[in-house]
């Protein structure tokens, strides 16, 4: 590290869990982060200000002004830009040191194979059934970590599935019904600081992660109540009919 990021870092480095050997992992790590609306944008805020030495960040969507209330990563000037440049250029802005790579596309299976294999770690940030599934198996098929968030009305909830270990519970163990519909913000509301608070807690778990420190969200789903300012965590456990979780475990 040079006198800038020995600077930039101060207040972390000085933290035991990170000191000079954690913040070096940052700066070597390769974040992939899907979904760039109101959990992504704090959470790729958060990792870029921590020195994630890569992220990779991927929307197909454009920026609406209706995004505005609670997606922060984005201003008025960007209304119409692609979610992912818009990212890049917000992030670089906060932190020049970083490189930021950006994916406009919607992305197929393969391609989702291939981000996925390239990178640490996963967060998925996207608002839909079908993407999460998909997020899941790549990420089980590639054996990498995964961090789930979710948030509508005034709840949300936060998960750390550690697929790189073999007994650990997938997103499928947790929702098995692939044809379920997600709730959407766009029909149901949510309010701003409620997805501000999941997306920090993902970005702080996928710190924790790779800094190699031991997450408690790890097999556990916590979940948060914006009306009475409450968590509660549910225990999860591996479903041995999940058909992610049999296909990961079966001899390669």
């Amino acid at each position: 590290m040079n006198d800038d990021e020995l600077h930039r870092y101060a207040r972390q480095l000085v933290l035991p869990e990170v000191d000079f050997a954690g913040q070096l992992q940052l700066l070597e790590a390769r974040v992939l982060i899907v979904g760039l609306g109101g959990l992504g944008s704090p959470a790729a805020l958060y990792l870029a200000g921590a020195g994630v030495g890569e992220l990779v960040v991927a929307d197909h969507d454009q920026v609406d002004v209706s995004n505005l209330h609670r997606q922060v990563l984005h201003r008025t000037a960007d209304v119409g830009r692609p979610k992912a440049e818009s990212a890049r250029d917000a992030l670089l802005a906060l932190n020049p040191t970083i490189r930021v790579t950006p994916i406009t596309g919607r992305m197929d299976e393969g391609t989702l194979a291939t981000q996925v294999a390239a990178v640490d770690l996963v967060l998925d940030c996207t608002d839909n059934f079908d993407t999460r599934f998909a997020i899941n198996a790549a990420c089980a098929a590639a054996r990498k970590p995964l961090v789930s968030g979710a948030a509508i009305r005034f709840e949300g909830q936060v998960s750390v599935f550690r697929l790189d270990r073999p007994d650990a519970p997938c997103y499928r163990c947790l929702y098995r019904d692939a044809g379920a519909e997600a709730e959407h913000c766009a029909r149901v509301g949510v309010l701003p600081p409620v997805v501000g608070v999941i997306g920090a807690m993902q970005a702080l778990e996928a710190l924790k992660v790779l800094l190699g420190m031991e997450t408690g969200l790890a097999g556990r789903l916590l979940i948060f109540d914006g009306r009475r300012s409450e968590w509660r965590a549910i225990g999860l456990r591996q479903d041995p009919d999940c058909p992610v979780c049999r296909a990961r475990q079966a001899p390669a």
